[in-house]
């Protein structure tokens, strides 16, 4: 057998992946980061008229249709006070197809990219596929990613550094003083700010702000999607906004990798993003209820977490063994340390099922956290 490069060999398993293959499929999965509600009926009636008319059968634009771009670019300005021309958003696979052409692009052989930890597990593993090395900073107490810490860290080999909020694993929301300062900070180092902005429509507490609203300089790239706010995570449609010359490079990696995005995802994609909010208002509704009540559970434990503004996460400190007692309870957890080293200790628990089906895991988690004290 011929070798693998040492790019694919410096990367493993997603963590998450590995806990949920081994649970079965009777367990109760609060491990993936999946909404349990329908995607939008009008998304989805916009792409059944798609595929009927014959419109969704070939390769669109590289970037994607004018009209899904167009209303990338509403939306923008709809929820973010920033005017984005079509023409410097690409469509992608996924806001994970966006994060890979921002790393790609980006970052030379041998480069750093400062990255939360804990932090989302494809950070460190698409930093290490474009040939770079990762720099993990560790978070505040409040789980959210400090400027000052990202600044410290900063060498004459840095190429960027990534912000995500709302967050995963820990559900954190930055400040806008933060992202000031994170814009602050690309402008004045001259280093690229990747913001990972998927979850910002579910926000408990707080506000999302995105650091392109603050950026002097176009340091900032944006990477975004369907896929969590819009339960669309199998339609696979996200995209990036950045500057016409960061456009025009990672395009030149998106157009081999990819060609163009489904195209009747964007179709469904064109139709959420422009169409009724309220299904969003209804799940972001629904995923505070289920926080408090985990919250609630949590802290009848005994277990110290601090309270997720957005997302629909939650990163409690556990008991060494907590997360295995769970697993054989039949409930998926995460253990904090699939989301980088400062996460040993912690695990994390998404709360994006059925109030149901919580109220059984809290009960698992009672039952497993006796077991372990």
């Amino acid at each position: 057998m011929t070798g693998f490069s040492d790019r694919v060999e410096q990367v493993s398993i997603s963590g998450i992946r590995e806990v949920f293959e081994a649970a079965g499929e009777d367990a109760i999965n609060l491990g993936l980061g999946q909404p349990d509600f329908p995607t939008p009926e009008h998304a989805r009636e916009a792409a059944r008229e798609a595929i009927a008319e014959g419109k969704a059968d070939g390769y669109t634009s590289n970037k994607g249709t004018r009209e899904l771009r167009e209303a990338i670019s509403d939306k923008h300005a709809r929820d973010n006070d920033l005017e984005v021309d079509p023409e410097h958003v690409i469509a992608t696979a996924g806001g994970s197809e966006a994060l890979h052409l921002a790393m790609e692009t980006h970052v030379d052989q041998g480069e750093e990219v400062i990255i939360p930890d804990p932090g989302f597990v494809s950070y460190d593993a698409l930093t290490r596929i474009a040939g770079g090395t990762p720099n993990p900073v560790a978070l505040r107490e409040d789980l959210t990613l400090g400027p000052a810490a990202v600044e410290d860290a900063i060498t004459d080999d840095t190429a960027a550094f990534v912000v995500n909020s709302p967050a995963n694993p820990t559900g954190a929301v930055q400040s806008p003083d933060d992202m000031r300062e994170f814009a602050r900070i690309a402008d004045e180092h001259d280093v690229l700010c990747i913001s990972d902005e998927v979850y910002e429509h579910i926000v408990f507490e707080g506000e999302h702000r995105s650091p392109m609203e603050f950026a002097e300089t176009d340091n900032v790239v944006v990477v975004n999607a369907c896929s969590k706010s819009y339960s669309m995570t199998g339609w696979r449609l996200g995209w990036v906004t950045a500057s016409e010359p960061r456009m025009e490079r990672m395009l030149r990696v998106h157009q081999y990798v990819q060609a163009c995005a489904s195209a009747p995802a964007q179709f469904a994609a064109e139709a959420a993003l422009s169409g009724p909010q309220d299904p969003v208002e209804e799940m972001v509704a629904a995923f505070e209820q289920r926080r408090d009540v985990l919250l609630d559970g949590l802290a009848d434990m005994g277990l110290d977490v601090p309270a997720p503004e957005g997302a629909f996460y939650a990163m409690p400190e556990v008991p060494g063994g907590w997360v295995d007692e769970v697993l054989d309870r039949g409930v998926v957890v995460v253990p904090g340390e699939a989301f980088g080293d400062h996460g040993e200790g912690y695990a994390r628990i998404s709360y994006a099922a059925s109030m149901e089906q919580l109220e059984e895991a809290l009960d698992a988690m009672r039952e497993a956290t006796r077991a372990v004290q």
